[in-house]
């Protein structure tokens, strides 16, 4: 049996309690110890998963004889606390959307390349979801011909509870809302599909809820390839994750259902039959995803080698093109990215 890696963890409630149900999961990690604000999840992380409480995110970073930083606050404290981690000499697990700014991301990049410490985002690790590396194979086979253009949906209606104060309601810590929250993961699945994104123009809804921040976002990608296609991401409507590629031989659907409720994924195919009719046949496709298979990466590459992913870059990339097209809603201009990280 592999040795666990013996972390800290910061923010041990909400999604973090979800982040420890993974690492527990895999048998790989123990939390020696964590800091949260909330005294109940502290005291819940202790009695679960035996993590000695301290007071303070500092009192944390001085815990001796551990290797790595876990990450599962808020978006708005990510940067200060990775840096922290990094200059302490610890690898870092930290959850998406990785930061708020594009300095931020500049800066975590930075401290990254001087202390060589391994960081892993926490996005759905795409190598180990069977929907979508067949996506991938199918595109790269050319069994789809040449794919012309593609339109991809994410939606749930978390935004209608968000309440006066809530960091998710706030422009400068949730740049995008739903875009920047949920539509990051989107980003990082289509750059796994597709490559880089270079161009972005966008257009959002500010008016649908209370909060600052964009109720709806519908943004045009152009990819390096010179592929162009749309994202659609609304925080004020009932949950929907779909994709859908429109290639010359045949196009593809895939509708995410949620877990919840108990759907899995849906796959089908439609090939191009002139003269007869062009239904929709379904393409049988394992659903799920392995959602303990980015601690897995961060183990690996902590204890291995391997290449973490998805990395400190694939994090940065997601968020880079959010602040692209919130650029783009605000100028009513084409935003070219600027990759230099």
């Amino acid at each position: 049996m592999s040795e666990k890696m013996r972390v800290a963890m910061v923010g041990v409630g909400g999604f973090g309690g979800a982040r420890r149900n993974t690492m527990r999961e895999t048998g790989l990690f123990e939390i020696v110890s964590a800091y949260d604000i909330n005294p109940q999840a502290l005291a819940h992380a202790e009695e679960v998963d035996g993590a000695r409480a301290v007071g303070s995110y500092e009192e944390l970073l001085e815990v001796p004889g551990i290797e790595a930083m876990v990450i599962s606050t808020g978006g708005k404290f990510h940067t200060e606390q990775a840096l922290a981690a990094m200059e302490r000499g610890l690898h870092v697990f930290v959850e998406k959307p990785l930061c708020a700014t594009r300095e931020e991301a500049l800066a975590l990049l930075e401290m990254q390349r001087k202390t060589e410490r391994v960081v892993v985002v926490g996005h759905f690790d795409h190598h180990s979801d069977v929907g979508a590396t067949e996506i991938k194979r199918l595109i790269a086979a050319g069994e789809l011909g040449t794919v012309a253009t593609f339109q991809m949906e994410t939606a749930h209606s978390g935004g209608l509870e968000i309440k006066p104060g809530d960091w998710r309601g706030d422009p400068e810590k949730n740049p995008g809302g739903m875009l920047f929250q949920c539509g990051c993961h989107a980003l990082h699945e289509l750059m796994f599909l597709f490559g880089p994104i270079v161009r972005v123009s966008s257009m959002m809804r500010y008016d649908v809820h209370t909060t600052l921040t964009a109720d709806v976002a519908h943004c045009l990608l152009e990819f390096e390839s010179g592929l162009i296609g749309t994202l659609g991401a609304y925080h004020v409507t009932p949950y929907r994750h779909s994709l859908n590629i429109f290639g010359t031989k045949k196009s593809l659907y895939r509708d995410l259902r949620c877990p919840a409720y108990g759907d899995s994924s849906y796959v089908a195919l439609q090939e191009r039959r002139r003269g007869e009719a062009e239904l929709h046949v379904p393409y049988p496709l394992p659903s799920g995803i392995d959602h303990c298979g980015a601690v897995r990466n961060f183990y690996r590459a902590v204890r291995e080698g391997v290449e973490p992913y998805p990395s400190l870059l694939d994090g940065a990339r997601a968020v880079m093109v959010v602040f692209a097209a919130e650029e783009a809603a605000k100028t009513g201009k084409t935003v070219t990215i600027d990759w230099e990280l």
